[in-house]
């Protein structure tokens, strides 16, 4: 049983959060046959990373040989270069959705920092205590000791929220976590999320955004143990220790195999599997739908998809995955960048933006904002260099966000499976 006092705390919290979330999350209007209405985003959105960012519908600027985008009937997704930063298109990108195991992504850019792989931690009972009703579940059992990889590929592969407990408690409790994980939010700029349960599971007040599950997938890629946990297909899970022919247990213990949830990756249940895919993250709950984001790489570019609540159908959010993937890999060399991904607020304030040179019409084609902390770039010098700085403007036009922190060969060029 958990302790009551926490939890009263968090449930108390939590519904005060969500007076101050958008209305169309908590309850949709419903037809006069009494058929519950679409709920639609807000009229205005944030900004964090360019104004059209913030504007309800689809964001794209297509240019000759620019191919159409696949019709998406996710409430919100977003196509961007892991590496340069550029939104190459949107729809709905900062609206504040249930993100479901997706948010297990900011769970591990907090906490998988903390640990040594190979730390060893004997589960209690309290250890477990507290995880939603229908959790899914790696299979996690009281008084059995496991390490930190075991738990981490619990996390990654069977989204599983008894890993996620174990290592909320190892890191001081879930409150604390939680605590933690707002804050790391705060620092990624991923201004639309509020966090109540580290493990994703559906809780008033609890939000996201495909913007901000976007930077929370190019954060953790900077971890080459979250590449490894989340481009793992397949893994031996340790269990419960073997018995004789006596029924007494041994000194052996046991495993049993646990496959990524993850589709795309594996190839399971029907869903073609995705060349090049590099993970990263797949949730469901009742509130959130199905919701991924995933990471692939082509010809030395990587794309992140982030796809939140298509219609109907466990495969359909890894179809429309595919597809945004296969269009961003296509349009990437013509497509203009509606926006981009920001820095953390340390970069962003270790390296300020020099006075911006351009007119209020060229500022916006840059498709960045000043607001909500928004960095913009380095104007171009005056005088007799006008010319040549405006030709160079031209042909650097799409590169101007910043680099991932990451060689090319960093990224896995194809996710392993571990036996």
């Amino acid at each position: 049983m958990s302790k009551p006092a926490p939890v009263f705390r968090r449930s108390l919290l939590a519904l005060c959060a969500a007076a101050l979330v958008s209305g169309p999350l908590l309850a949709s209007p419903a037809h006069a046959d009494g058929r519950t209405k679409e709920p639609v985003p807000p009229a205005t959105m944030s900004k964090v990373g360019g104004d059209r960012l913030g504007v309800p519908g689809t964001q794209v600027q297509p240019d000759a040989g620019t191919p159409p985008l696949p019709k998406i009937t996710a409430r919100s997704w977003i196509v961007a270069d892991a590496k340069t930063g550029e939104v190459l298109a949107a729809h709905n990108a900062h609206w504040q959705l249930a993100p479901a195991s997706t948010l297990k992504m900011l769970f591990a850019d907090t906490v998988l920092p903390r640990f040594e792989k190979t730390q060893l931690h004997t589960v209690a009972d309290s250890d477990l205590s507290g995880m939603g009703e229908g959790s899914s579940l790696v299979g996690i059992k009281e008084k059995l000791s496991y390490t930190v990889h075991d738990l981490w590929l619990g996390v990654f592969l069977h989204s599983g929220n008894d890993a996620v407990h174990v290592l909320a408690t190892m890191n001081g409790g879930v409150d604390k976590t939680v605590q933690e994980m707002n804050a790391q939010a705060k620092e990624l700029q991923a201004d639309d999320t509020h966090v109540v349960s580290p493990d994703g599971y559906d809780m008033p007040g609890q939000v996201s955004s495909a913007y901000d599950l976007t930077l929370f997938a190019r954060s953790g890629l900077k971890n080459p143990d979250f590449r490894e946990y989340c481009a793992t297909g397949s893994a031996q899970f340790p269990g419960d220790y073997t018995k004789d022919k006596a029924g007494k247990p041994t000194k052996v213990r046991g495993t049993f195999g646990i496959q990524n949830t993850d589709r795309l990756l594996t190839g399971a249940d029907g869903v073609r599997r995705y060349p090049g895919l590099l993970g990263v993250k797949n949730g469901y709950t009742t509130n959130a739908g199905n919701t991924f984001t995933g990471a692939a790489e082509r010809d030395g570019r990587t794309l992140l998809v982030t796809v939140m609540h298509p219609a109907a159908g466990s495969s359909e959010v890894y179809k429309e995955t595919s597809a945004l993937l296969d269009w961003g890999f296509n349009a990437a060399p013509t497509v203009k960048p509606v926006g981009t991904l920001v820095p953390t607020r340390s970069a962003a304030k270790a390296n300020p933006p020099a006075p911006d040179t351009k007119g209020p019409a060229q500022a916006t084609v840059s498709g960045t904002s000043s607001s909500h902390g928004m960095w913009t770039y380095a104007g171009i010098g005056a005088g007799a260099l006008a010319l040549i700085a405006a030709a160079v403007l031209l042909v650097r036009r799409r590169r101007t966000a910043p680099a991932l922190t990451l060689p090319d060969d960093s990224l896995p060029s194809r996710p392993s499976r571990r036996k």
